[in-house]
C-alpha cells in the first residue's frame, strides 16, 4: 500500500525547507557574497557573449540566468541551497521512516543543521558552479529508483527534469547517472527505467546544444583535449608523441621531447612557492595540476605553437588531434592507462577537502569583469567579500577540521546501516546508491580529468547525510530492519 506523501507545500514544511536552504549557504553569508571560481566567469559568459564556451556544456549558465538576470548572484546561491534542502526533505520522507512518513520540520532541520555544520555541502551550495547539481543528480536518481512510492506524480516529474538538467550541466554527471541507472536494477527494471529517462534527457540536451553551438552532434565536441591532458600528465601520451612524431603530422610533434614540464614530476601543487630545499620539486603555478597547466596556461603547447605564436581556442583547435593521440596511447599502453585510471580514481576518493575554491588566486580577473557588467553595486559587494580580500580561507579554517572525522564515521555508519537493513530495498538502495555515485564521480573526474578536492567535496557529504537519514529511520522504527 502507498501512503499519501507528506506535502512540502504545507506551511511548516515549506518554512523548514526554506530555513534549511539558508543554513546550507552559510559560507556565502559569511563571505558577504556567493562564492565564485575562475570557471564561474565562463558560465556567466554563456548568457552574455556571442560564442558558446568550447569546454563547457551550454546548460548551467542559462539555468542560472533567470535567477541573477545580470544583476546579482545572490538568488543563484539561495536557489541552490533551497533546492538541496528540498531534496533532503524528500529523502527524509522517502527513506527516513516507514511508508514515506519520515519527514517533519524538526527532523529536517536537525538533518540540515548537521549537514551544514559537519560537511562540505554548504560550500557546494554557495558556489556559483554546477557543483551543487552533482549531489542533486544523485538524490534525484535515488528517489526515483528507491523512493518513488513516497513521491507524488508532480514531484516525480520535477525530479526527472532536475536530474536531466543537472546531468547535462557537467559531463562527469553522465557516467555517474548511468551507474545509478544500473544500480536501480536492485529495485527492478521499472526503477531502472525511471533513472534512465533523465539520462536520456541529458543526452538529448547535450546533443542538441552542441549541434546548435558547435555544429557537432556529440556529447562533448572537444572532450578529447581533456583526456589528452590527463595522459600527458601521467606520462603515456608523452611517450606516444615522442615515438610517433614527426610521421603523424600532429601539431604537437613540434613539442616532441619538450613536454616533460607537463608530465609526471613536472611540478607539484603541494610544494610551497619557496621550497626550503632547492632540490625539491618546483611548485605548480597557482597550485594547479600539470594537466591544468597544459590545458590553460597561455604559454602551454595547447595555446602556443612551437614557434611561440598564439593558438586561438587551442583546446578546441587541437581536439581532433587529441582524440587521435589518445587512441594511439591507449592502443600502445592499455594496461598502463588502465592502472593509472584506477590510481587516479583512488586519489580522487581521498580528495575531499574544502579549500581549492576559497582563495582569491582561484577566482581570476575574468569573474570580476563579468560582475562589473552586472553593475557597480554587485561589483562592490564582490570586492568587499572575504573571498576577494583573500580572508575567506582563514575565516573558515577553524570550522573545517570536523569534516574528515565526520566523513569517516559517516562512511562506517552508512555501510553498517545499509548492510543491516539490506532486506529493505529502500535502505539498501540508498546506502549502495550513494557509494556507487561517489565511486563513479571519482572515476569520471579523477581518472578522466585529474583529482581535485572540489570534485570530491561536492558529493562526499552525501555519505554523512545518508547515514543520518538511515539512523533516523531506525530510531523511528527500530524493529523494522
Amino acid at each position: 500500500m502507498r501512503a499519501p506523501p507528506t506535502g512540502a507545500h504545507r506551511p511548516g514544511a515549506l518554512a523548514a525547507i526554506v530555513a534549511g536552504g539558508l543554513l546550507l549557504v552559510w559560507p556565502a553569508l559569511l563571505n558577504g557574497h556567493p562564492i565564485v571560481f575562475s570557471d564561474t566567469g565562463a558560465f556567466l559568459h554563456q548568457t552574455r557573449g556571442p560564442l558558446m564556451i568550447w569546454d563547457k556544456p551550454w546548460v548551467y549558465g542559462p539555468l542560472a540566468f533567470p535567477f541573477h538576470l545580470h544583476r546579482t548572484l545572490w538568488p543563484v546561491a539561495l536557489a541552490q541551497g533551497v533546492m538541496l534542502s528540498h531534496l533532503l526533505w524528500l529523502a527524509l520522507r522517502a527513506f527516513g521512516g516507514a511508508f514515506g512518513g519520515g519527514a517533519s520540520p524538526g527532523r529536517h532541520l536537525l538533518l540540515v543543521l548537521a549537514v551544514a555544520a559537519l560537511t562540505a555541502a554548504p560550500f557546494a551550495a554557495s558556489l556559483v558552479m554546477p557543483d551543487a547539481l552533482t549531489p542533486a543528480v544523485v538524490l534525484c536518481a535515488l528517489l526515483l529508483a528507491f523512493g518513488r512510492r513516497a513521491l507524488s506524480g508532480r514531484e516525480a516529474a520535477w525530479l526527472t527534469l532536475l536530474a536531466a538538467l543537472g546531468a547535462a550541466a557537467h559531463l562527469s554527471h553522465l557516467p555517474m547517472l548511468g551507474a545509478l541507472a544500473v544500480a536501480a536494477l536492485l529495485a527492478g527494471p521499472r526503477a531502472a527505467g525511471r533513472v534512465a529517462l533523465p539520462l536520456a534527457g541529458a543526452v538529448a540536451i547535450l546533443l542538441a546544444t552542441n549541434l546548435a553551438g558547435h555544429g557537432r552532434l556529440a556529447l562533448s565536441p572537444h572532450g578529447g583535449t581533456f583526456l589528452l591532458a590527463r595522459l600527458v600528465a601521467n606520462g603515456p601520451a608523452l611517450r606516444t608523441i615522442d615515438a610517433l612524431c614527426p610521421g603523424t603530422g600532429w601539431a604537437l610533434c613540434g613539442y616532441a621531447g619538450r613536454l616533460e614540464p607537463y608530465g609526471p614530476g613536472g611540478c607539484d601543487p603541494d610544494v610551497p612557492d619557496n621550497p626550503p630545499d632547492s632540490r625539491a620539486p618546483r611548485p605548480c603555478p597557482r597550485d594547479l595540476l600539470p594537466s591544468d597547466i597544459f590545458l590553460w596556461e597561455p604559454s602551454s603547447p595547447v595555446n602556443r605553437d612551437e614557434a611561440g605564436r598564439e593558438r586561438p581556442y587551442g583546446g578546441a583547435a587541437l581536439s581532433s588531434e587529441a582524440r587521435a593521440i589518445v587512441a594511439a596511447t591507449v592502443a600502445r599502453e592499455p594496461l598502463t592507462v588502465a592502472l593509472q585510471a584506477v590510481r587516479d580514481t583512488l586519489a580522487q576518493l581521498a580528495a575531499n577537502r574544502v579549500g581549492d575554491t576559497l582563495a582569491r588566486r582561484h577566482v581570476g580577473e575574468g569573474v570580476l569583469w563579468h560582475l562589473e557588467a552586472f553593475g557597480p553595486a554587485e561589483a562592490a559587494r564582490f570586492r568587499a567579500g572575504a573571498q576577494w580580500r583573500d580572508a575567506l580561507p582563514g575565516l573558515v579554517a577553524p570550522l573545517l577540521w570536523v569534516q574528515a572525522p565526520a566523513l569517516a564515521l559517516g562512511a562506517i555508519a552508512l555501510a553498517a546501516l545499509g548492510w543491516r537493513g539490506r532486506r529493505d530495498r529502500a535502505v539498501l538502495g540508498l546506502a549502495a546508491g550513494i557509494g556507487i555515485a561517489v565511486l563513479a564521480n571519482a572515476f569520471a573526474t579523477g581518472a578522466l580529468s585529474g583529482p581535485h578536492d572540489r570534485y570530491g567535496a561536492r558529493i562526499a557529504w552525501l555519505v554523512v547525510a545518508g547515514a543520518m537519514v538511515l539512523a533516523m529511520r531506525r530510531w523511528a522504527d527500530p524493529a523494522r530492519d
